[in-house]
């Protein structure tokens, strides 16, 4: 069947906006070409709010076909919104051993599409994402818990970001090597050597993005258009209580793939049974040559450790850190880390758990303040954020598993509670349980404290952890992210050597760093073509999102010489 979107329409509608992506990864300025407010949609195809979410309860009870992927045997799904709500979808489960034959017998046409029209396509299937942004922030919100706002920006404009971002490095690592070259060498009286070479990015084989409940699309994206960009295809397995948003995403790549001439089993989706549990299934397999993976510390661990024949990126888990020594704008950072601790009830592996604050308090523009003092107002400033049963509900989303929720109810017995967890009610989703955070109070010089303070508190907990000094807060620092990874790391100083002391500290661990962030912009939130997210040097992932590493080793460059 002859293409619907050919080679030249393709690059003539999408060529300038990967030109643009390859710009903003080299400046590192701000740029997106996916607006962040919901009312820019609604026209040139694109669904408005009223046609986004009847599109989105258009789904629910029903089964999401996937435009004929081979190998179905059965029809699951259970997924259950945090906010009470069962969604009733049901995917295809697939019999491996025919899907994943099927979804090798693409990629020699695949590969040989080059570099430039692989993007294209890519940037297609993002373009039919981004038109469909609201009906995906309700798929987002439902499965992951998020409020709607986040949702919609997270899951679909910033997860859309990072998507584009993964296939402008995967572009520009391809093409660094010429498609071929003339190579003579001189042989002094003789004739000299003369060969044609050819250079060919080949892909490594099927990647596998196992995705996560809290951020399906926003860590998924990146895998799955870094490996589809670079030639592989891939198979995605969501997380059993979010399938939807990325069963939605594979639906889309699939048809856009089949309208471009290509196969459209190159992605295709891998739900599971209850309990079922295919990933490591999945990730053993010998057709799996890359896998992505966001989750906890210990299955990143086993796929590390175990899945050989494969590429392994992963995102685990780490203990992210504030060290408070100073500053010159004290309601600025009260109100920064309030918002820091609260949003999306701490549901994110880049919010602050540990404040590292001097015993002995700290200087600010309202005169010194002590420990205690810190740790009070900073509480206050979390209720005056919170206050509001509507503003908290629009900030703190619902808590995703029954997980988080038994963390957040015994952290309180881990030490002095500064800030006690209250519970949120939601008018319209009765059933949402929502609870705001909990902030207790350690001490670094007991031993007995450690062990809450050194392991990760997945959700709305945060420790305020007195130091002796800032000496002891920066060395504390290094060992928590030698030891136990972090993904962030802030820091308060208007104290030049400190600042450098902190900065150097996070310079020989490898982790990020914000500085004296009191405006609109935190800690745990990274701008995609600007902000590395992670940085693949700590124990906490060991990949970052996005940079030449994260792609170039998902694929291969073949050469083959003639004589010329």
């Amino acid at each position: 069947m002859a293409a619907e979107l050919t080679a030249p329409e393709l690059i003539a509608k999408h060529r300038p906006t990967l030109d643009q992506a390859l710009e903003a990864i080299r400046t590192r300025a701000y740029w997106s070409p996916h607006p962040e407010h919901p009312k820019a949609y609604g026209e040139d195809g694109s669904l408005d709010a009223a046609a986004g979410k009847a599109a989105f309860d258009a789904l629910l009870g029903n089964r999401l076909d996937l435009t004929d992927q081979p190998g179905v045997d059965d029809w699951v799904g259970e997924e259950v919104s945090p906010y009470g709500i069962e969604l009733g979808v049901t995917y295809p489960h697939a019999d491996l051993d025919v899907l994943l034959p099927a979804m090798r017998a693409g990629q020699r046409g695949w590969r040989d599409a080059g570099a430039e029209l692989r993007a294209m396509v890519c940037l297609e299937i993002l373009k039919r994402i981004s038109d469909r942004t609201h009906q995906f922030a309700h798929a987002v919100m439902h499965t992951s818990g998020q409020a709607f706002m986040m949702a919609f920006q997270a899951g679909g404009p910033h997860a859309q970001d990072r998507g584009l971002e993964a296939v402008a490095y995967a572009y520009a690592e391809q093409v660094r090597t010429p498609g071929t070259a003339e190579w003579t060498k001189p042989q002094g009286k003789r004739d000299p050597l003369a060969l044609a070479k050819t250079f060919t990015p080949v892909p490594r084989g099927i990647g596998l993005v196992i995705g996560c409940n809290t951020f399906p699309t926003w860590n998924g994206y990146p895998g799955l258009f870094a490996s589809l960009a670079t030639g592989n295809a891939v198979l995605v397995k969501p997380h059993p209580r979010a399938v939807l948003p990325l069963a939605l995403t594979v639906r889309i790549a699939r048809d856009v793939l089949a309208e471009s001439g290509f196969d459209a089993n190159l992605v295709a989706l891998a739900a599971e049974r209850p309990g079922e549990g295919i990933a490591k299934t999945l990730a053993l397999r010998p057709e799996i040559k890359i896998i992505d993976y966001t989750g906890s510390t210990a299955f990143g661990d086993w796929l590390e450790a175990n899945a050989r024949q494969a590429q392994v990126y992963t995102e685990k888990a780490g203990v992210n850190t504030v060290i408070v020594h100073s500053t010159d704008d004290y309601q600025g950072m009260l109100s920064n880390l309030a918002f820091s601790l609260s949003l999306y009830s701490g549901q994110m592996c880049t919010t602050p758990q540990n404040l590292l604050i001097p015993r002995d308090g700290i200087s600010t523009d309202q005169g010194p303040r002590t420990f205690d003092e810190v740790t009070a107002d900073l509480a206050r400033a979390v209720d005056g954020l919170l206050g509001d049963d509507a503003r908290a509900n629009a900030l703190l989303g619902a808590i995703v598993n029954p997980d988080v929720k038994a963390r957040l109810e015994a952290a309180a017995g881990l030490g002095e509670v500064a800030l006690a967890s209250r519970e949120v009610t939601n008018p319209e989703f009765p059933d949402a349980v929502v609870r705001t955070p909990v902030i207790v109070k350690l001490d670094g010089a007991k031993p007995d404290d450690e062990a809450a303070y050194m392991s990760e508190c997945f959700g709305p907990v945060s420790f305020a952890v007195a130091v002796d000094s800032v000496t002891d807060a920066a060395e504390l620092l290094r060992r928590t992210v030698r030891e136990k990874g972090a993904m962030t790391v802030g820091a308060y100083t208007t104290d030049a050597g400190v600042e450098e002391t902190i900065q150097e500290v996070c310079l020989e661990e490898s982790a990020q760093l914000s500085l004296n962030l009191t405006g609109g912009v935190y800690v745990n939130q990274t701008a995609a073509f600007s902000d590395f997210h992670g940085s693949g040097g700590n124990p906490a992932a060991n990949a970052a999102l996005t940079d030449g590493a994260f792609v170039a080793n998902r694929f291969r460059v073949v050469e083959v010489r003639r004589e010329a």
